[in-house]
């Protein structure tokens, strides 16, 4: 390639999107999607979903019911196992988590970002009755919530100029629901890639000002020490521009 010529952007194979379209329409709870179910979720005629189930099912990622539904099959399962044999952040951050609900009572979590939704990988609950039941594995919009913003705020590099001027972790009250207020903070893995956000979440009422100062270092602490934990390096903070 010559100097100065940029090499000419990729693009994704259709075919490969359509079918990756119908597997990641199978949500949490779902035992087995009509075609009709699978058409409505991801926009694909059923013609078009029937050409592509029958690869998927030559590859084991999908089967079909005898009532026509598809379910996900081994294949999806093998490759989940791999993936987490091979990411082994759980081991590291679960007693980061089990630690921080002991130290504030709260329920402590750990989310990474997954396209425009922020998906709940480990959780370790309050022992309180009242708390927000999200579910590991429950994806939610980036909205603008503490965790939301985590996730947008610290993957690009060179980060953001405003980052110099954030007060961590950041903290937000009702942005996902009325009565649930969040506090969150990065957690960097190797190369200073943001490997996901660490989260404190309770009921506004529990949220007092005490108890967000108290809170405030604890998790701030913690997410220095998880990113330690997974071999993580901290990127070059922006300078702030002199006045």
């Amino acid at each position: 390639m010559e100097k100065g010529k940029q090499r000419p952007a990729l693009e994704g194979v259709a075919s490969a999107d359509r079918a990756l379209t119908v597997l990641s329409a199978f949500r949490k709870g779902d035992h087995a999607l009509s075609l009709a179910e699978l058409a409505e979720r991801t926009g694909l005629v059923k013609s078009t979903i029937m050409r592509l189930a029958i690869s998927l099912e030559e590859h084991g990622y999908l089967a079909r019911e005898d009532d026509g539904a598809y379910r996900l099959d081994a294949e999806v399962l093998r490759l989940g196992t791999i993936y987490t044999q091979a990411f082994r952040l759980e081991a590291h951050v679960i007693p980061v988590l089990e630690e921080l609900v002991a130290r504030t009572g709260e329920t402590a979590a750990f989310y990474v970002r997954r396209g425009e939704q922020r998906l709940c990988l480990y959780r370790v609950d309050s022992p309180h009755l009242l708390r927000m039941h999200v579910r590991v594995g429950d994806a939610l919009p980036l909205d603008s919530s503490a965790i939301a913003q985590v996730l947008r705020t610290f993957a690009p590099r060179p980060l953001p100029p405003y980052v110099a001027t954030l007060d961590l972790p950041i903290v937000t009250m009702g942005a996902t629901d009325p009565h649930t207020g969040a506090m969150a903070a990065p957690v960097f893995g190797p190369g200073d890639k943001l490997a996901g956000a660490l989260a404190l979440s309770a009921p506004v009422i529990r949220w007092t000002p005490d108890a967000q100062a108290a809170a405030r270092p604890i998790l701030a602490e913690a997410a220095v020490a998880l990113t330690r934990r997974i071999g993580g390096e901290m990127p070059e903070w922006p300078r702030v521009a002199a006045e």
